[in-house]
């Protein structure tokens, strides 16, 4: 009976809902997720008995990377809810869909070898329909926060009806074990979390040079003005990475105009491969994580603009550098919750951050994670629940 009401409801919501899908299928944005998951244009059923992925957004689709590299790409269906997440699936994946509303499940399903599911994606439609169709059901690198888990026992009769089609959990923590066993889960394995299971790899030794060495990484157009505006050498020498190398000869531009009569000394990595100097432009890709290894404190880039969302934290954390990004991480917040001790500020206040960096913490990762256990059940799995 439950099912039935659910779907009544959710087919009304639609019904509801339709004018306004239609006024915003027409902005840029949405053009292609809102006809996609609403009306099924061009987004047809995955072929049957594959391996299906479903993610959220950006930072979820990315932390299946690992996963994707260990199985072959013509095995894999993935699916997404939002844009970000599309475009970052395409770039492992070839077979990517939106997933559809809930009422369009039933007939838009077909049987899979099984059906992996991560974190918080707990559509109810989603798991019952591909129980029902004989696919082993899976939740991965599942959580429920201090905030969230006040909403969860609110709601605990729905979440029951939801977990009861869900044959197996990987959890991240023994307490996300215990809250998702009360909301009705059952055999639940903690292997930590997933989005850590694929760590920063340093491919060069470099020397660290005396003092404090401020690493400015992925950084963007606005950004390296607000970060030279913002550092004093006396905080330390600077290094900046820009995030994209056809602006590579417009930051050296800019150093060069701004400190051409100061007395600092500047060079460019690609001439000289240490950091002597003052301030050093790393005009080479590759890099990155070689220099978060040396750095003392980093300022992490696409979090002092509205369109690029923050980068990735982990990467810096990994290495216990003082970690400082803008507040506009809309992008990265999954992988910012596995940090320890990071700082986010306005633009405005970067200088006094770089002030007092004695006082800040070193960042750290939260604990690592293990995809051996999910690898493992997917080979061993042809749907039979």
């Amino acid at each position: 009976m439950f099912k039935y009401i659910y779907f009544f409801l959710a087919f009304l919501l639609y019904l509801l809902a339709i004018p306004y899908l239609l006024l915003k299928s027409r902005t840029p944005k949405y053009k292609d997720a809102i006809p996609a998951k609403f009306f099924l244009k061009n987004n047809p059923p995955f072929e049957e008995n594959k391996i299906w992925l479903h993610s959220c957004s950006m930072g979820e689709t990315r932390a299946l990377k690992p996963i994707f590299e260990s199985l072959d790409q013509d095995d894999i269906n993935l699916s997404v809810i939002t844009n970000t997440g599309y475009e970052e699936g395409m770039k492992f994946v070839k077979n990517v869909r939106y997933l559809p509303f809930e009422i369009f499940l039933p007939f838009w399903i077909k049987r899979q070898k099984i059906l992996l599911v991560m974190e918080a994606e707990l559509w109810y439609m989603l798991f019952l329909v591909a129980s029902k169709k004989g696919s082993k059901t899976v939740l991965i690198n599942a959580r429920i926060n201090d905030k969230s888990y006040l909403t969860y026992k609110k709601y605990k009769f729905f979440y029951q009806h939801i977990f009861k089609h869900i044959d197996t959990i990987f959890a991240q923590t023994d307490i996300d074990k215990k809250r998702l066993e009360e909301l009705g889960g059952k055999n639940i394995e903690v292997i930590g979390n997933i989005k850590l299971a694929s760590l920063p790899k340093v491919t060069k030794i470099y020397t660290k040079p005396d003092g404090v060495l401020i690493t400015a990484g992925s950084t963007h157009k606005s950004e390296e003005e607000l970060i030279l505006n913002s550092w004093d050498r006396k905080q330390g020498r600077l290094v900046i990475v820009p995030r994209h190398p056809e602006r590579f000869d417009e930051v050296w531009e800019l150093i060069t105009s701004k400190y051409k009569n100061s007395g600092l000394r500047y060079h460019r990595f690609s001439q000289k491969e240490d950091f002597e100097s003052d301030i050093i432009l790393v005009d080479k890709m590759g890099e990155l994580n070689n220099i978060y290894s040396v750095s003392d404190v980093v300022i992490l880039g696409g979090g002092f603009i509205k369109t690029a969302g923050g980068h990735n934290p982990i990467e810096p954390a990994f290495f216990g550098s003082k970690l400082i990004s803008g507040k506009v991480i809309f992008n990265q917040k999954s992988l910012f919750e596995c940090v320890n001790n990071y700082y986010l500020c306005e633009p405005s206040e970067l200088q006094s951050y770089l002030d007092k960096i004695d006082f800040l913490e070193k960042s750290s990762i939260g604990q690592k994670g293990d995809i051996s256990p999910i690898i493992q059940m997917i080979k061993e799995s042809n749907g039979n629940r």
